[in-house]
């Protein structure tokens, strides 16, 4: 569940529920005992698998092999004369090590790869326990003859269900308080992106391995409890279809969620019992059922549930942090970067770079899309090992360090695109960056607290309790900076944090850049904003081909013959405009009345009317959050669903799904490009022409690849290997494939060089000369109205001006609508 009114809602909710089972016991008598107790390992095993499948989205299909392993080791201890009592910590015990011993080569794969692996896992410990001999009993089993007792007490059925609700009970108050913990939510990080995970400290593998161990030793308890409850066990009483079941407890219950196994448990233990009268067909009825359960809840029972009730975000961010003072003293350590390089096959992505960056300095690292910038932040953080050079912080070497140990040792990064933990508040996001790689650390009164501060000292103003993957762009990106803060770094590394902001946030961005440097932090940044990188940087490296080729301030820098014909290229060239003013048909290719869109209960478009004629270029334009990308995802089908009416060609496809109405015309070429990164360009190509009735013609490609000869260089790479700039033109020459009567484009120039935004532009001028109608959103307005012959002005979901593009040029509401301008 979500929160409710405070963390103690959970708990009451289990001991209600434990107490509800006690009471069943109580009130019954026999089998009833049995199937409650059933219900109740199901449980403690559900719970096991939730910690991997719900905190850290691992999937195993080999759980049954853990029960199997608590089973028999809690039969083999017994009837050896251990107390049954030693016996269950001891099965737990036994299971977490062997899932300690899984999780080795599991961690090597993901995916269909791990399943793969459970599942072998689970059919090894079943053979194993066949040949097993004397020990297990080979495929007769083992019998069980007396139970065990306490006080005096024989267990019975009666006994052996009391305990079972017990450990359910506390199994989910367990997971409850784990998943409230620093470990379950560096378990949740992982799972959400392992990557930021290792960049605050934490090892992907370590924080994996424990899930396995922590699943398999619940998993391992519940099944210690069954041989005195059956009398009997043997291979048989663990296949595979054991771990589906349990598989399905978590999932129809809710992976994730607290009381989901509890639930899941209900629907898979009881309902085959309820169906035990259709004899031959109640494992069908019982499979149909399920898949009902799943198609009408797809987030399961407690999670669909959990998503009707409101979740309280009153708490926001007030005040301010003093960051030096929460930095502490600063060591003056520089980082020393001396000519690292690094080779991808037969590709030298970086060779002979060097810079230095000093405490309390801004260090620019800047260069055309292709440079290697990023890649240097990479081997700097760890992700890469470079394979020549050294990196040293002070006296540390650090050159070759694995990511999280960078990252104690006190480098933090942001990324090019943003990589916060979605499913965590965005609290819990910096909160969880404290004290960087540590597990066990148990939070502080005041954690939430300076969290608070953090965000507030970046400028967030939102929700505390806000999910992250619910944050609009910009405060992704002040979010994230304050999580990096967290960890009181020396040295803050930034890959593009102005890529997709406005000029007016990009300005407030370079303010607390300075900010964050003025406290004694070096401050690495990789950027293509031009004014933001000449106005606050102290010293500038630039890079071309992954070699550097100037260094200095930036009045050096900027009038550097080297720079600006590598870097700038023809940034002084402005889009070219149309050679005549557009007169074309007066009727709409593509049109919108009244289109109001939303995503959950937010509303996002309200009433927007738009309309593009044949060969037109029209630009929609606005703030970042205005609606912009939003209503190209509505046009396209990707959003529903939508009010309003939205015509192509005269044709209602308001109510139509995404692919035909890619088939009848309407061709996006999405923000963020999305090629197909496993394929060749000419594949990708080749793809866009999938919609279409008619064969490709191989002339087709060939007039493609001749408008963008940086693909055809390229027509055999994997596009994965391109660059921003090259995927964005893979990206429109794909959508040209589909012969589109409208092409839209959304977001082209997003994170591309001045000089890649020039090709690109030209292209768009070229595709508009020759006839294709455009719609297009784009970050760059004045470049936008220079190719558009008409344009739109989104604010706040609505259109609040629209006009020819020199008009809306001219006006001020342009400025105060898209660049924040007072």
């Amino acid at each position: 569940m979500r929160h409710l009114n405070g963390r103690l809602a959970i708990p009451f909710a289990i001991a209600a529920l434990t107490a509800t089972g006690l009471g069943l016991v109580a009130g019954t008598s026999g089998y009833s005992h049995f199937i409650i107790a059933l219900v109740a390992l199901t449980t403690v095993a559900g719970v096991g698998l939730n910690v991997l499948l719900g905190l850290t989205g691992l999937i195993s299909f080999g759980h049954a092999g853990f029960y199997a392993i608590g089973a028999y080791a809690s039969a083999v201890l017994t009837g050896a004369g251990v107390s049954f009592w030693l016996a269950l910590p001891a099965a737990a015990l036994l299971s977490a090590l062997v899932g300690v011993v899984l999780a080795v080569p599991a961690m090597r794969v993901k995916g269909p790869y791990l399943a793969m692996v459970t599942i072998a896992f689970g059919f090894i410990v079943e053979h194993a326990l066949i040949e097993g001999g004397a020990l297990t009993g080979g495929q007769n089993g083992l019998v069980v003859t007396g139970g065990p007792s306490l006080l005096g007490t024989p267990f019975a059925e009666r006994e052996l269900a009391i305990l079972s609700v017990l450990s359910a009970g506390m199994s989910l108050y367990g997971f409850h308080r784990l998943a409230l913990s620093r470990l379950g939510r560096a378990m949740c990080a992982v799972r959400d992106t392992d990557v930021a995970a290792a960049s605050l400290g934490f090892d992907p593998v370590r924080v994996k391995t424990l899930a396995f161990a922590v699943s398999a030793a619940l998993t391992g308890l519940a099944g210690a409890v069954l041989p005195p409850l059956m009398l009997f066990i043997a291979p048989s009483s663990f296949p595979f279809s054991q771990s589906i079941l349990f598989v399905l407890a978590v999932v129809v219950g809710g992976a994730g969620t607290v009381l989901g196994p509890l639930f899941g448990a209900l629907v898979t233990v009881l309902l085959p019992e309820m169906m035990s009268g259709l004899a031959e067909y109640r494992l069908l009825s019982f499979g149909i059922a399920t898949l009902v359960v799943l198609w009408l809840v797809p987030s399961g029972l407690v999670g669909s549930l959990s998503r009707l009730i409101p979740l309280r975000m009153d708490a926001r961010v007030t005040g301010d942090t003093d960051l030096a003072g929460f930095l502490g003293d600063r060591s003056g350590e520089s980082l020393v970067v001396e000519a690292i390089g690094i080779q991808f096959g037969g590709i030298r992505a970086a060779d002979g770079v060097s810079f230095t960056a000093a405490p309390g300095a801004v260090t620019s690292v800047i260069g055309p899309n292709g440079a290697g910038k990023t890649t240097v932040l990479n081997m700097v953080s760890g992700f890469y090992r470079p394979s020549t050079g050294a990196i040293r912080l002070g006296t540390r070497d650090l050159t070759g360090a694995p990511a999280q140990a960078i990252a104690r040792a006190g480098i933090a990064r942001t990324y090019q695109t943003t990589r916060l933990f979605g499913s965590l508040s965005v609290v819990d996001n910096v909160a969880l960056a404290f004290s960087p790689g540590r597990l066990l650390r148990r939070a502080g009164r005041d954690d939430r607290a300076k969290a608070a501060a953090l965000l507030a000292f970046t400028g967030y103003a939102g929700a505390l309790d806000r999910r992250a993957d619910e944050l609009p762009h910009v405060d992704r990106r002040l979010v994230e900076i304050a999580r990096a803060l967290a960890g009181r770094p020396q040295v803050l590394l930034l890959d593009e944090p102005a890529a997709g902001l406005t000029r007016a946030d990009t300005d407030r961005l370079g303010g607390l850049l300075r900010r964050i440097a003025g406290c004694g932090v070096a401050v690495i940044l990789v950027e293509h904003d031009m004014p933001l990188v000449m106005g606050i940087s102290d010293h500038i490296l630039v890079m071309d081909a992954g070699r550097p080729i100037a260094s200095g301030v930036p009045a050096a820098i900027r009038h550097d013959p080297a720079v600006i014909r590598a870097y700038l290229g023809a940034a002084d060239t402005p889009a070219r405009p149309r050679a005549a003013p557009w007169r074309g048909p007066a009727n709409a290719v593509l049109s919108a009345q009244g289109l109001t869109a939303s995503y959950g209960a937010a509303a996002v478009l309200e009433g927007v009317s738009l309309e593009v004629r044949p060969g037109e270029t029209v630009a929609m334009l606005g703030a970042n959050g205005a609606g912009k990308s939003t209503a190209m995802r509505a046009l396209a089908g990707l959003l529903r669903p939508v009010e309003g009416g939205i015509v192509l060609e005269d044709r209602p496809v308001d109510g139509l799904p995404a692919h035909r109405i890619a088939r009848l015309g309407l061709a996006l070429v999405p923000e963020g490009r999305q090629v197909f990164p496993e394929l060749t360009v000419v594949e990708n190509i080749r793809l866009g022409a999938h919609g279409r009735k008619d064969p490709i013609d191989p002339a087709e490609i060939e007039a493609l690849l001749t408008r963008f000869p940086r693909l055809r260089d390229r027509a055999t790479s994997r596009a994965g290997l391109l660059s921003g700039g090259e995927q964005q033109m893979l990206a429109i020459a794909r959508g040209m494939m589909a012969r589109p009567r409208i092409l839209l484009l959304d977001e082209p120039s997003l994170g591309l060089a001045p000089a890649m935004i020039n090709a690109l532009y030209a292209v768009v001028a070229e595709l508009r000369d020759a006839g294709t109608t455009i719609l297009i959103v784009d970050q760059m307005a004045a470049l936008a109205l220079t190719v558009a012959d008409r344009g739109y002005v989104l604010e706040q979901g609505r259109v609040v001006t629209q006009g020819t593009s020199a008009e809306l040029a001219a006006d001020k509401a342009l400025e105060a609508a898209y660049l924040g301008a007072a």
